[in-house]
């Protein structure tokens, strides 16, 4: 079921609902300037058998309403949106799994909004900023600086075909090299995406929005939802030290390692990230 959820005045977040309406919620929050459908079917559908999974397209993605220009927003709003999304649907309280600023964004519900979180699950994500600091332990790892010079050129204008091999590029460069790139899985993603939003720009918005409200790192150690984090060890953005740091900095955290997993979801990942996850959910529902 697709619908669209009004978070502003003339703001809508395309959302798509899929399982049993009564099962409990899964919500699924994607990373900066993509839309939720990156987050597989195949992955949606597995959790689906017995979950209400919900995903959706952040502003300025996708086909929710691109106009940061005319409603500017800070990261922190991006994050209440998720609780909007849960509000529109009648959901007191899911588990809830970001991917990448998805899993900052998980972070700051962890301590702002804990009584909305059945559980939590943060991958590809370094601890908030102001996370107390251990002898000898990094919180945040050094990005490859030759995928920071990469993305310098991620909002030039393109047309269609060429964008599309840009993207391709990108999830080649975050896939790692462990797993195979399939550069025609990503081709084909990106052409559904683009034909699902009705047009092939990125948008800048999110490079935009004010991050500063996520420092609050310094209050996940009072956290006491049950959180899963994902260790990705190809992942070029977020080294598998950083989710070494943000378990141990978590009181009620359980570290699972997807071995050859980076900062994407190739096919080749959903079973083994499927089965994290919901092995993850169902010892918290037992509990």
């Amino acid at each position: 079921m697709e619908s669209f959820v009004e978070v502003a005045e003339g703001v809508s977040l395309w959302v798509e609902s899929r399982g049993p309406e009564d099962a409990p919620a899964v919500l699924l929050i994607m990373g900066s300037t993509v839309s939720g459908l990156v987050w597989p079917d195949e992955l949606v559908e597995v959790l689906a058998r017995k979950h209400r999974v919900i995903r959706y397209d952040h502003r300025d993605t996708g086909a929710s309403t691109w106009a940061f220009d005319r409603v500017p927003y800070s990261a922190t709003r991006m994050a209440e949106d998720a609780l909007a999304i849960l509000d529109a649907l009648g959901i007191e309280r899911a588990h809830v799994v970001g991917l990448s600023l998805g899993g900052f964004l998980v972070q700051w519900l962890l301590v702002a909004h804990p009584e909305r979180l059945l559980s939590a699950t943060v991958m590809g994500a370094p601890a908030l900023e102001g996370a107390p600091a251990r002898a000898n332990v990094t919180a945040r790892a050094t990005i490859d600086p030759g995928l920071y010079e990469f993305w310098r050129h991620m909002f030039e204008p393109r047309d269609r075909e060429a964008q599309i091999e840009w993207r391709v590029e990108n999830w080649r460069r975050l896939n790692g090299e462990a797993i195979p790139f399939d550069a025609e899985e990503f081709r084909a993603l990106e052409r559904r995406i683009i034909a699902h939003a009705g047009r092939h720009d990125t948008s800048s918005a999110h490079a935009r929005a004010d991050p500063s409200g996520l420092a609050r790192g310094a209050e996940l150690t009072q956290v006491t939802v049950p959180t899963l984090v994902i260790a990705t060890p190809e992942d070029p953005t977020n080294p598998e030290s950083n989710s070494r740091f943000l378990a141990e900095t978590l009181p009620r955290s359980t570290l699972v390692t997807i071995d050859g997993m980076g900062h994407a979801i190739p096919c080749a990942v959903v079973p083994p990230l499927a089965a994290a996850l919901l092995s993850h959910i169902e010892t918290v529902g037992r509990r």
